[in-house]
């Protein structure tokens, strides 16, 4: 899949620590046929001056996933929690009152999050959502 200049995207990283984690960032311009250069939105450059710029593969990036409201979700669900000023994928392990509990298999971690920070998990292949 193609990006251009200005697309809403996210980005998987793959630094240790980090594994499964995705962040909201903008294209800014394309490097070559197989890389681009983002501008994180929460992420920022390592003296606080301004978002992080960074050349990222095209195989660590996703289109934005479509919105969804009103999700209700259920045992083993598979999620992304909004944490660490990214994406991480859990799955979902409980409910008590308004929070959820998502189990995340990298950390061995189980956190409550509210349903705000909380949407569905979907996988990107090939260009489509799955």
């Amino acid at each position: 899949m193609a990006y251009r200049i200005g697309d809403q995207v996210e980005v998987c990283s793959k630094e240790d620590g980090f594994l499964g984690s995705y962040y909201e960032a903008t294209v800014i311009s394309q490097v070559d046929t197989n890389s681009y250069r983002v501008k994180y939105k929460e992420l920022l450059e390592n003296d606080k001056s301004g978002p992080l710029v960074e050349k990222v593969m095209k195989e660590e990036i996703r289109p934005m996933p479509p919105k969804i409201t009103d999700a209700a979700f259920a045992y083993l669900d598979e999620v992304d929690a909004f944490d660490n000023d990214g994406w991480w994928v859990g799955k979902i392990t409980g409910k008590k009152g308004s929070a959820y509990y998502v189990y995340f298999e990298t950390t061995g971690q189980e956190i409550a999050y509210p349903l705000s920070r909380l949407k569905v998990h979907l996988d990107f292949f090939n260009g489509t959502w799955v």
